[in-house]
């Protein structure tokens, strides 16, 4: 395990250089100048060119990426172009709603897919059965800037029942700050809710058909207590797998959900520095994003490893 775990986080070093080198090109091949962001559009050439000498522009694009993943060894994360602060100071600041965000709709993914997941595979009513796979397919159809315009539109324009966006601190004020969480919760959610459940409900019903099931059932043992004791937790390692990476996915997802329920967060943040051309602040919530999903697939898939022992995790040769 400990061998796996050393050539996983090995591998995701490779692969962070590589989308390093990949953001990097990206951003600075994209149409737009940090400078005239800066100085604006009616600035002349030679204020326009002493800003770019200031922010190190007027080097090349390897000078450029051999200063800043210096810098990032370092752990010195940069300034931002445009706003002028540490991006460390940004991050922190806008981390803990991003967080709340996330942490929330996992909760939904993860209570709602597993419940859909038992229900689907172990009801004997066809009517239950065929209502759970059209909310699934209706899930899977609507991505999070149409589900959350509807959720808004039901539950804050037509019920009044939960405000339609912003957000209140969790410590301060904590009923207002957990409804104001609810909507784009579930708006990030519905997409990964069916998958899971499908998942689930196939891996139980594959176990169901296994001899030691089959075997437990004869001897008299009731369907209920093998299913809970026995087939549930061999069945559960593709639905965390798949949990894992949808928790990376949320991250991406918060863009959207930020914007639609006027949210500060990572994701508004990262929305701000691509329309602002602050490449630096941009790339470093790149690779955060991708360095946080990377981590959280392996806790998955140790946490599969530990629920299912029929799993061995080992590096390859």
């Amino acid at each position: 395990m400990t061998r796996y775990v050393i050539w996983r986080l090995l591998g995701a070093v490779v692969v962070l250089w590589v989308v390093s080198i990949v953001v990097f090109s990206l951003l600075h091949l994209a149409p737009g100048d940090p400078a005239v962001v800066i100085a604006g559009a009616d600035a002349d050439a030679e204020t326009l060119a002493a800003i770019r000498e200031q922010l190190g522009l007027d080097r090349s694009v390897f000078a450029q990426y051999a200063e800043w993943i210096g810098q990032l060894l370092t752990g010195d994360l940069g300034t931002s172009y445009t706003l002028g602060q540490p991006i460390g100071a940004l991050i922190a600041q806008r981390l803990p709603g991003t967080l709340q965000l996330t942490v929330a709709a996992t909760l939904v993914m993860t209570v709602f897919g597993l419940v859909a997941g038992i229900v689907l595979a172990t009801t004997r009513s066809r009517l239950v059965r065929q209502a759970i796979d059209q909310l699934a397919t209706l899930c899977l159809a609507l991505p999070p800037f149409v589900s959350g315009v509807v959720l808004i539109f039901l539950f804050a324009v037509v019920w009044r029942v939960l405000p339609s966006g912003g957000e209140a601190s969790l410590i301060d004020t904590p009923a207002s700050g957990i409804r104001r969480l609810i909507l784009p919760a579930i708006a990030m959610a519905l997409p990964a809710i069916p998958v899971i459940a499908r998942l689930l409900a196939t891996e139980i019903r594959r176990n169901y058909d296994q001899e030691y099931v089959l075997t437990a059932l004869a001897k008299g043992a009731s369907r209920r207590r093998v299913t809970w004791r026995h087939v549930l937790p061999n069945s559960l390692g593709p639905a965390i797998v798949e949990l894992a990476i949808r928790v990376g996915h949320l991250l991406g997802g918060a863009i959207v959900a930020e914007a639609i329920f006027a949210r500060a967060g990572l994701g508004s943040l990262l929305v701000q520095a691509v329309q602002t051309r602050d490449y630096r602040l941009a790339q470093v919530l790149l690779l955060f994003a991708i360095a946080v999903a990377i981590l959280v697939q392996l806790v998955g898939e140790l946490v599969m490893a530990a629920v299912d022992p029929r799993i061995r995790l080992e590096a390859k040769a």
